[in-house]
């Protein structure tokens, strides 16, 4: 019973991200396209935080002579 609830919470949740964007009018295939560039664009922003923000932390850090 618990995985029903999650997996109608899940589709709740979906039906929601559909309704604000406005993709529910949309094709499939587009639904598709827009969610695949999402992600990308969700995983290269993620990936430049991981490998940049700890030089850019440091170098403020040490601006502030916080960190000698």
């Amino acid at each position: 019973m618990a995985l029903g609830d999650a997996w109608k919470q899940l589709s709740w949740f979906y039906y929601q991200y559909l309704l604000v964007t406005s993709l529910y009018m949309l094709e499939p295939w587009e639904i598709t396209i827009f969610n695949s560039l999402l992600i990308t664009v969700a995983a290269m922003a993620v990936y430049t935080g991981y490998v940049f923000m700890p030089q850019h932390i440091m170098a403020i850090l040490h601006y502030f002579e916080v960190v000698q």
